[in-house]
């Protein structure tokens, strides 16, 4: 960060925590016999429930459009089903009173009118606590599930996003204040042309549209985005509140955090204004050591034989079950050149054959086993806090010191308890280090995440984008 744009960026001192509960994936632990459903609405309940009792400031629904394929088929060995986010965050509002509600959707295959109007929905419905999590999608494998499937080429997806956010906003922004009456002797319920009409015309949809709800009590949903390609962090600089990033560890955190203020001044914003919250997962206990040894029976749970195999199977994209997991890699070549978005985003555009190679070698060099290269290769080194509670809290304070993140959305690896220890143990000790909020300061997600209200945008109301 240069001097002049550190003389702009204020750290708040202060780290909050959100939970991701994640859509189609493979680091939550199914097998366990601690483990509940993935599906019911008592899991969702409990877990959320808890980190409301953490004062956690958002619960988090990933999407997953299609389910990730093995080898041609529904991959049995992932975690699937999730029910709708906004029928289960609406749902969950009803059992909760602070804490945010965010939805991944996808500005590719919703509509901006309905999408819209759903999310301010739920953000009226809960008391100004909704999000939404902006993402998009290009390929024709996840579209082949929609009548549009596979017609935005990936050049284009945050240009039509932007077109896509730009018109949620017009519509959030398009009832007046005070428009709703807030007396029984008023001549009418809402103030004559207290809702403007909201207009867009582009290459892949056009609105025509009134808006039917006034705004809620936090004047529209919290925007929170994932991409990290250039054009991904200029797009949340000019869009965002948060950012869902990639970069938990320090040095890193670090440098994205002077990225995103640098981006954020160059789109006319304050250097604050855009927060920062990676994506983490947390394994700890009352020791070190403890620590150490709850990581390794996690690992050994999110990559067991199967696993393993399965997982050069994505790569090498043909059956490798005849291979002992604790035996070396395939001396066989993969079939694919590339591995395609079927197989995830872990695993899409990755060069198969070199990668083979480079494998081969390394497991031969280090002397591991399937199992355990690809345990060394999934073992989310990058996003993963593991020790005690105090020792964890000390590297979080240091965060929260320099500004580094402004929070982290945590991953639990165990459903419905994974994150009892986080808020049994290390919110206490955060607490005593003064970087971790002792109580919600608002009732709307906005006041909670320290966001200002939006300043209602001097539009006409006609918005035109060629995308």
């Amino acid at each position: 960060m240069t001097q002049h744009n550190r003389a702009k960026f204020r750290p708040s001192g202060k780290i909050q925590f959100g939970i991701f509960f994640q859509g189609v994936n493979s680091g939550t632990i199914w097998k366990a016999p601690e483990s509940g459903s993935q599906t019911d609405f008592e899991s969702f309940r409990r877990i959320a429930q808890t980190a409301e009792r953490g004062l956690f400031a958002a619960f988090f629904l990933g999407e997953g459009l299609r389910l990730r394929e093995h080898l041609g088929r529904p991959h049995a060995l992932d975690v699937a089903g999730r029910p709708d986010a906004q029928t289960m965050l609406a749902a969950l509002a009803s059992v909760t009173s602070n804490i945010g509600l965010v939805a991944t959707q996808n500005t590719t295959y919703n509509d901006p009118a309905d999408l819209a109007h759903r999310l301010a929905s739920l953000d009226v419905l809960s008391g100004g606590r909704a999000a939404w999590n902006v993402v998009t999608t290009d390929n024709a494998w996840t579209g082949a599930n929609f009548r549009r499937g596979g017609y935005l080429d990936h050049a284009d997806r945050y240009l039509h996003a932007e077109a896509f956010v730009e018109t949620a906003k017009g519509i959030w922004d398009s009832w007046e204040d005070g428009a709703v009456s807030s007396s029984v002797s008023a001549d009418s319920w809402a103030v004559p042309s207290h809702a403007r009409s909201v207009h867009h015309s582009g290459q892949h949809y056009s609105v025509d549209v009134t808006p039917r709800l006034p705004r809620s009590a936090q004047y529209r949903p919290v925007l929170f985005q994932a991409g990290d390609s250039p054009e991904g962090r200029d797009f949340a600089a000019r869009q965002a509140d948060v950012i869902f990033s990639a970069h938990p560890k320090f040095d890193d955190a670090v440098e994205f955090r002077a990225d995103i203020v640098s981006r954020s001044l160059a789109a006319g914003r304050a250097a604050n204004d855009v927060q920062i919250m990676p994506a983490s997962e947390f394994i700890l206990a009352a020791s070190d050591e403890e620590a150490r040894e709850k990581k390794e029976w996690v690992r050994s749970l999110q990559i067991g034989p199967q696993q393993a195999v399965a997982y050069l199977e994505q790569f090498w994209g043909r059956e490798l079950s005849a291979y002992d997991p604790d035996g070396p890699l395939p001396e066989i070549d993969p079939v694919v050149e590339e591995t395609c978005e079927t197989r995830g985003s872990g695993f899409h555009g990755a060069k198969a054959r070199q990668l083979a190679e480079q494998w081969r070698a390394e497991a031969k060099e280090k002397g591991l086993s399937i199992r355990q290269f690809v345990s060394s290769r999934t073992a989310r080194v990058d996003s993963t806090f593991t020790g005690s509670y105090a020792a964890v809290a000390d590297t979080l304070a240091e965060y929260a010191r320099v500004g580094a993140v402004d929070g982290f959305n945590i991953s639990p690896w165990l459903i419905p308890t994974g994150l009892d220890d986080i808020v049994n143990h290390l919110v206490p000790e955060l607490q005593e280090r003064g970087v971790y909020p002792t109580e919600y300061v608002g009732s709307t997600l906005r006041e909670n995440l320290g966001l200002a209200t939006p300043v209602r945008a001097e539009r006409n109301f006609r918005l035109t984008r060629s995308h």
